[in-house]
């Protein structure tokens, strides 16, 4: 049953510092039950876990941060977003709130920053939902297989480029909501405009425009490659489950080895689902989820 946006009871918004950044966050109460981290996806903000969260408070202290440069988080100072960023941006919020070993769940780039955290801190997981966060997207993919000075060549010419750009301004909350439903088609009416509501910022002239940095699209050339990658999976201890929808480009980590390199994985596909699995499939993915972090 998908649970109205109006329905939806806010949760608290508090702000950390993280490399001076001004980092925010939602807090769904509940202190007394075990924590719960949301980390959401790139270009995305944390209030797109409302209706996970909603479902989840009675049983977990739910928290969901904005990434650096999305949401209402701070826009990084020169503009750097790279995965060890943001990696010691979940690390500081997880210490600055004492909230380990804890649960985490988390969705693409979010997902992929917590499974990195999972494998660099091993002990402070206890168990761990990633939705889509193993495979990387085809053109970051034939970005690492190029050589450094033509990687960092082409990340230059992508800054410069990205600097000229204006930000699309957008008339209406109704019209940035319908770039939203074009971005992922299995969205309601109801759900691309609650989530475009907390997705934009208006602008002087009425206008609105995304609140994410711009800067954060040109992909930085210094990155992890695969089998670092699979070597901080390895190295992962807790129970995973790793989830996908069987209509997007991440594809099935069983069926290509990825899932393999973390020993004790669980993996579920869903039907009628793209990327974004815990949107397109809500009511199925809360069940094997809350079957799968119950102790």
């Amino acid at each position: 049953m998908f649970v109205s946006s109006d329905a939806i009871v806010g949760p608290a918004s508090s702000f950390y510092i993280s490399q001076r950044l001004r980092l925010h966050f939602v807090d769904w109460g509940s202190e007394d039950n075990p924590p719960l981290l949301l980390v959401h996806g790139g270009r995305d903000h944390a209030r797109n876990w409302d209706w996970v969260a909603r479902a989840l408070r009675d049983e977990y202290h739910v928290i969901a941060p904005d990434l650096r440069g999305h949401g209402d988080s701070e826009w990084s100072i020169g503009g750097q977003y790279t995965m060890p960023e943001y990696i010691l941006d979940v690390a500081q919020l997880i210490d600055v709130l004492d909230l380990a070993p804890l649960r985490i769940m988390a969705h693409s780039l979010g997902a992929a920053v917590s499974l990195q955290y999972a494998g660099i801190f091993p002990e402070k997981v206890h168990k761990l939902v990633a939705i889509e966060g193993m495979k990387i997207p085809d053109v970051v993919e034939k970005l690492m297989d190029r050589p450094l000075w033509e990687s960092t060549r082409t990340w230059i010419e992508g800054v410069k480029a990205n600097s000229k750009r204006t930000p699309r301004r957008y008339e209406s909350i109704e019209a940035a909501a319908e770039r939203m439903q074009e971005g992922n088609p299995h969205l309601s009416q109801e759900q691309a405009r609650h989530l475009t509501i907390h997705g934009v910022a208006r602008n002087e002239d009425g206008t609105f425009s995304w609140k994410f940095d711009n800067a954060a699209r040109p992909l930085f050339p210094q990155r992890l490659n695969r089998e670092m990658r699979a070597e901080a999976w390895e190295r992962i201890e807790c129970p995973t489950l790793l989830v996908h929808g069987n209509e997007s480009w991440h594809g099935d980590p069983s069926s290509d080895g990825r899932a393999e390199h973390i020993a004790k994985s669980t993996v579920v596909g869903f039907d009628d689902a793209g990327h974004w699995v815990h949107h397109d499939q809500l009511d199925g993915f809360l069940d094997a989820a809350r079957d799968f972090l119950r102790d």
